[in-house]
């Protein structure tokens, strides 16, 4: 009797054991499902944040140039440092922002003759001035 009962008990071990390896890998195939779904939702909502980011640069862009031509110098000035803001803080669009600037010294060129230009110009050409010197 008693080496029959060793062999159960060898058996119930290595079915144990089985059981085990095979729940040890059912657990953590379904850990892997789990991480790769919460990956795929973190890609997921960091790609709508980019979105809504880019959404919000263009919404602050375009008041900001809509804010250009305002009568009030400090609305002028708070585009002006909006748009610089925008010029420091997304590489992609410092151009189209020094061309805006540019072209809006351009078409509103005076002759200030020895007068100092109004601080919104001299604040642009500020602007313009370290760009320039940014990218040497």
């Amino acid at each position: 009797m008693m080496p029959d009962l060793q062999g159960w008990i060898a058996v119930s071990e290595i079915a144990r054991n089985v059981g085990i390896v095979i729940g040890g890998a059912i657990g953590i195939y379904l850990g892997w499902l789990r991480v790769s779904a919460a990956n795929r939702q973190a890609e997921a909502q960091i790609r709508q944040a980019e979105l809504n980011r880019r959404d919000h640069v263009a919404e602050l862009f375009n008041r900001a140039v809509g804010q250009l031509k305002d009568e009030k110098v400090e609305v002028r000035l708070g585009a002006i440092y909006t748009l610089r803001a925008i010029c420091n803080d997304f590489a992609d669009l410092s151009d189209p922002v020094i061309q805006l600037l540019s072209a809006y010294l351009r078409e509103n060129a005076v002759n200030y003759g020895d007068n100092e230009p109004p601080v919104d110009v001299q604040e642009i050409m500020s602007t313009l001035r370290d760009r320039l010197e940014d990218k040497r």
